[in-house]
């Protein structure tokens, strides 16, 4: 039910150099090695494709290895877990009047004007489905009927003008956004299939040929 030991990083494209470094000085931290773990849990997506790539993978080479199970979390379930904690330790910028019937909305950047999305209430209960979502002064419209909507993560600050009625906070991504919801899934024992398990991209992944001239 706590987080003992983290690292982050900011860094771009950092995920392939960083995460084994990271594990191994987490665990050294603590005076454990890969054989105590009881179970590994990821970020499953939506997301950087890249990034959910070398998550996924790092997560279940390990499982394969040391035999243990799987659990996948949602991006945007972790990022409203962040915004929970966030104004619960009283370091985010919004009035109590205004976060109590809020509708949360994490956004992740997904270019230009489209973001992925999922509205939440205040005690982290999803209440839509998670949406590849352009966003226009229509979006949202039956939550924004209903109450105010908050906005955070890295594709939020794009969408207030077009949104001028929500409320712009920031929360940046962390692992310990993971922490109760991976726990949770490990004692109701819901975990992944290893074998057949991919992140959840929301969207098709295209590959588009380069236009530079290599050679």
């Amino acid at each position: 039910g706590a987080v003992t030991a983290y690292r982050e990083s900011s860094a771009p494209k950092a995920h392939a150099s960083l995460t084994a470094v990271f594990i191994q000085e987490m665990l050294d931290e603590r005076g454990l090695t890969l054989a105590d773990c009881d179970a590994v849990c990821v970020s499953k997506g939506p997301g950087s494709y890249t990034g959910l790539r070398i998550g996924v993978s790092f997560a279940k080479g390990m499982c394969y290895a040391l035999n243990i199970p799987l659990i996948a979390v949602g991006s945007l379930d972790a990022l409203t877990e962040v915004a929970r904690e966030d104004y619960d330790a009283g370091i985010l910028d919004i009035e109590d009047n205004e976060w109590e019937n809020a509708y949360l909305c994490p956004m992740v950047d997904a270019r230009r004007m489209e973001v992925y999305t999922q509205v939440f209430d205040t005690e982290g209960k999803p209440l839509s489905e998670v949406a590849a979502e352009v966003i226009t002064p229509e979006s949202l419209a039956s939550w924004r009927e209903k109450g105010k909507i908050v906005i955070f993560g890295n594709g939020a600050a794009k969408c207030t003008e077009t949104l001028a009625d929500a409320i712009l906070v920031g929360v940046a991504p962390s692992a310990r956004g993971i922490v109760r919801l991976a726990e949770e899934a490990f004692n109701a024992e819901r975990f992944e299939d290893i074998a057949y398990f991919e992140p959840f991209y929301l969207k098709e992944f295209l590959v588009i040929p380069s236009k530079k001239k290599l050679l």
